[in-house]
């Protein structure tokens, strides 16, 4: 293989053995092609979140652990700050520490990606993932 570079990665414990184990499991030759192949998904994704446009209606999903210092504060003021693009949200406790928050959203794909990206940031969100369902002005009669 030509022009590689070698990189290195620090990697919770935990989240390093399931890697593994789906590694074995899709069959890998080795943890690096597994980690190029999800990069490259990584990469189409948030390409073609970033190519969105118009206006759009979707939800965003978000798991994070509500025992993370001011996360609840801070996806909380998120929501005040994008609440030109946000319907309704739901709120599901999932175990003793996590917690599961679905956002209806709708309208501008730009701010609704840009409030995905906040979130996804935001330290104790574990996931936060868009799933765009239409662009709102073609939702068949």
């Amino acid at each position: 293989m030509s022009d590689m570079e070698r990189i290195s990665i620090s990697l919770p414990s935990k989240l390093l053995k399931e890697f593994d184990e789906i590694i074995d499991e899709k069959g890998y030759a080795s943890r690096s092609e597994a980690i190029r192949d999800a990069l490259r998904e990584y990469i189409l994704r948030y390409k073609w979140l970033k190519s969105l446009k118009g206006e759009r209606i979707g939800t965003i999903s978000i798991i994070y652990n509500h025992h993370a210092p001011e996360v609840m504060e801070k996806i909380t003021d998120l929501q005040h700050e994008y609440r030109d693009v946000i319907l309704a949200n739901l709120h599901i406790h999932l175990d003793d520490k996590h917690c599961l928050e679905i956002i209806m959203v709708k309208g501008d794909a730009k701010r609704i990606v840009e409030l995905k990206n906040k979130l996804n940031s935001t330290k104790g969100v574990k996931l936060a993932k868009l799933s765009v369902v239409a662009p709102a002005t073609q939702i068949p009669e």
